[in-house]
């Protein structure tokens, strides 16, 4: 969605007058400053502008926006958003939610505006924890997490949140860092330029309940071999030297990690990174560490319908097909109607 203010703004005009109020060292700082910057150099319409969120840490979110929002009920931020944007198509949307809001009470929510393809922007922040609730283990926790609600640990395979918005049907998902003050806004960017549902993953630390669960891929040491920063049309290349890359696995539909100049490896082995691929997408959603790097970037774009538009067509057609019948004579002609096919 595509609202440009009159006047120029600054990131400052998007911070509301509350007290910024998350835990000292928490990851959600980050994100709103990220959030304020880029819809500074967008130069959006504040007035046009809503933010909506469910419940937890992230769900504070409108109160520190200078904009419209909504601060609804658990998991159902989607459903809220949703009527928005089929109320005042013109609105830019944006919906903040946890891993916990999102994927547990919320998931089908979740499910089916990723499947509808309404125009608005879907930002999960994942510290793989219950928050605001102290620390239980959440849909994203992984394997062993210790919890108040796991005290030997969780037996439970955590939800793939990108896998999960592609498995449901989304156009456009991405990863972040809450911490990547130059990646986050550019992510953010072209999720705000897309036309249609835009599903952002932004990897967060949870300074009490989850401390440095994002450690192994986002340390200053590790970094560089541990993310894999895609950029469509160009060599899935990563590493400190820059000569590590992804190739497929000869005979196989599995992704291997190969250093370019051992073993008779060319760089045109290496895999080129094609957004438009939903499989493609599927496998890069699914790489985790110590195996493989992490993607971050666009990993699928591929524009589509969005739910609101094809809604307006449908209700423009049967505007004219009955512009001519009086709802005020129907609702006083008798005790049955007859339901025209």
């Amino acid at each position: 969605m595509n609202v440009v203010a009159p006047t120029k703004v600054l990131a400052k005009d998007f911070a509301s007058d509350q007290e910024v109020r998350w835990c000292p060292g928490c990851g959600d700082y980050a994100i709103v400053s990220s959030v304020q910057r880029t819809l500074a150099e967008l130069n959006v319409a504040k007035d046009k502008t809503v933010f909506v969120s469910g419940i937890g840490c992230a769900a504070r979110f409108p109160y520190y926006m200078a904009t419209y929002g909504f601060h609804t009920i658990h998991g159902r931020a989607p459903a809220v958003a949703t009527g928005v944007k089929l109320a005042n198509p013109e609105l830019d949307v944006w919906v903040i939610s946890g891993d916990g809001d999102s994927l547990s009470i919320g998931g089908n929510h979740l499910l089916h505006m990723l499947r509808r393809n309404i125009d608005l922007q879907f930002l999960l922040f994942n510290n793989e924890i219950y928050g605001l609730t102290k620390g239980q283990y959440s849909p994203t926790s992984r394997v062993g997490t210790q919890s108040p609600s796991t005290p030997m640990g969780s037996v439970e395979y955590p939800i793939q949140a990108c896998s999960f918005a592609l498995g449901a049907g989304a156009h456009f998902v991405a990863r972040s860092v809450d911490t990547m003050r130059q990646h986050l806004p550019e992510v953010l960017k072209r999720a705000h330029a897309h036309k249609g549902t835009s599903f952002v993953e932004i990897l967060q630390n949870c300074i009490v309940y989850n401390d440095g669960v994002y450690a192994a891929v986002t340390e200053k040491d590790v970094a560089e071999d541990a993310q894999l920063h895609l950029q469509h049309g160009q060599p899935m290349i990563f590493g400190k030297a820059k000569n590590r890359g992804l190739r497929l696995k000869p005979g196989a539909l599995e992704l291997e990690v190969v250093t370019v100049g051992e073993g008779g490896v060319l760089i045109s082995d290496i895999l080129v990174h094609d957004e438009t691929n939903r499989m493609l997408g599927m496998i890069l959603a699914s790489l985790e560490a110590p195996n493989y790097p992490v993607a971050l970037g666009v990993i699928y774009c591929k524009p589509g319908p969005t739910y609101e538009a094809s809604v307006a067509v449908q209700v423009a057609k049967q505007a004219a097909k009955f512009s001519k019948l009086d709802v005020n004579a129907l609702l006083r002609r008798g005790h049955t109607w007859t339901v025209a096919p």
